[in-house]
């Protein structure tokens, strides 16, 4: 098949093909048994409230092992994004400052991890790559791509961008689902998911990443982008802290309202892309006050309601189904029981 064609195939078979990419990582422990890929390092016992997991700034991280390979591209393009921007551009796809995570800590008495600056083609130059590479021959005996890259959970064999995945669930028992329409978005094209979920970034540009640098500020734009269709570009001057959307779910967060806690994080095994695991669990009233106009349909799919009773509805991508499971496995500690 030509490029184009296996890009296709790649987007309307992710769920099939994550299975297969799965089968090639016995050894490496899953989440939940879901088949998000792990450490016993990245998993807590019990879910962690948000503010007890501090992040460290690396401003000069060392170089990955693996970065902008060219296995596989047509004639002409120098990386997989310069390929897809050509032949296959989703409906938003920019190369935005992003968060790399250099190291993570969840299991000890204080939770960290460490981060450094880089750009969002970074990630998908291997990560899209590895997929496409699968998807050319599902079958093959032999991937050189994955092969380099190795280790799906060593964080310094590939430039990882972790994206914060959130189950956001009402006391009464609901949570929000998602549908990734594949003509909108890179990642995850035709499967289910929780949301919000967002590539963990900073506002404004490269140079004030280090300033930004806050697991929840990024959540609460999702929240508005993702819920309420908001636009994701934001003016030079705008004030995330004076922005009355911001106040009200801080609010909310001091007054117990609202809670949110980590439970954890692992890799897509098509993709390898990382995943911050978190809840938000929102008192009824407080979450139709702010998204009583909640969308029907944003910018990167279908937007619905679902019970949350334990179930997983497929086909559905590794990190919800393990965010889920996780989520229902600490309800108690939630409140949710």
């Amino acid at each position: 098949m030509e490029w184009g064609e296996v890009r296709a195939h790649l987007n309307a078979h992710r769920h099939e093909l994550g299975h297969i990419a799965s089968r090639l990582y016995p050894e490496v422990p899953r989440v939940e048994g879901t088949a998000l890929l792990t450490r016993p390092e990245w998993l807590p016992g019990a879910p962690i409230p948000l503010e007890s997991v501090r992040l460290h700034w690396d401003p000069r991280p060392s170089e990955p092992a693996v970065a902008d390979p060219d296995d596989g591209l047509p004639e002409g393009y120098r990386t997989y994004a310069d390929a897809m921007a050509a032949l296959a551009p989703p409906k938003v796809f920019e190369d935005r400052p992003s968060y790399r995570l250099l190291d993570a800590h969840l299991t000890t008495n204080e939770p960290e991890l460490t981060l450094g600056p880089s750009h969002y083609f970074a990630g998908l130059n291997v990560g899209e790559a590895v997929a496409h590479e699968l998807a050319a021959d599902p079958h093959a005996t032999r991937l050189p791509l994955r092969e380099r890259v190795g280790d799906p959970c060593d964080l310094s064999r590939r430039t990882v961008l972790p994206a914060i995945t959130t189950v956001t669930v009402t006391r009464s028992g609901s949570y929000v689902l998602h549908w990734r329409d594949p003509a909108k978005v890179v990642h995850a094209g035709g499967l289910h998911q929780v949301m919000p979920v967002g590539v963990f970034q900073p506002l404004g540009t490269a140079s004030a990443a280090n300033s930004d640098l806050d697991l929840w500020r990024c959540m609460v734009r999702e929240f508005s982008e993702e819920l309420l269709g908001s636009d994701e570009d934001y003016r030079p001057d705008f004030d995330q802290d004076a922005w009355p959307f911001h106040q009200a779910l801080d609010r909310a967060r001091q007054e117990g309202r609202l809670t949110v806690h980590c439970l954890g994080m692992g890799v897509d095994p098509l993709t390898l892309a990382l995943d911050i695991l978190t809840v938000a669990v929102f008192d009824d009233a407080t979450f139709d006050g702010l998204f009583g106009a909640m969308v029907k349909v944003n910018a990167e799919g279908r937007v619905t309601r679902a019970a949350f009773d334990g179930t997983v509805p497929e086909p559905m991508q590794p990190a919800g189904a393990a965010a889920l499971r996780l989520a229902w496995r600490g309800r108690g500690a939630l409140r949710l029981a």
